[in-house]
């Protein structure tokens, strides 16, 4: 059973920076895509940015310029580099990974809250 930890959550200032971790308990070879969710309290969870196994990246709108999706084949481990936070970017954020084989993955997610 794969298993996906985050970490990095917390409190931070408008306008401030968080890194987030997801760390996979196998080979990041296995996954044709990792992703980063997040939920906002009171609405649907929704994508925050995605890579496939290819590098093609995409963003949502709302987070472009500011965040960077990235990971490390070496550690198993994918990134969420967050610049220029903002109130709204307050939210549980989700690690997700899906194998070509139907397998969707989700960690138990990591609290980040912007606020002054």
């Amino acid at each position: 059973q794969v298993r996906l930890v985050e970490s990095g959550g917390g409190l931070v200032r408008p306008g401030g920076s968080l890194r987030l971790s997801c760390a996979a308990s196998e080979g990041l070879f296995r996954f044709y895509k990792n992703a980063w969710y997040r939920q906002a309290p009171g609405k649907q969870r929704e994508l925050v940015a995605d890579m496939t196994h290819g590098s093609e990246i995409k963003y949502a709108d709302f987070v472009k310029g500011r965040f960077t999706i990235s990971r490390d084949f070496g550690d198993n481990t994918v990134y969420l580099q967050m610049n220029t936070l903002k109130p709204e970017d307050t939210a549980v954020y989700y690690c997700n990974m899906k194998t070509l084989l139907g397998g969707d993955y989700w960690g138990q997610g990591t609290t980040v809250t912007v606020s002054s």
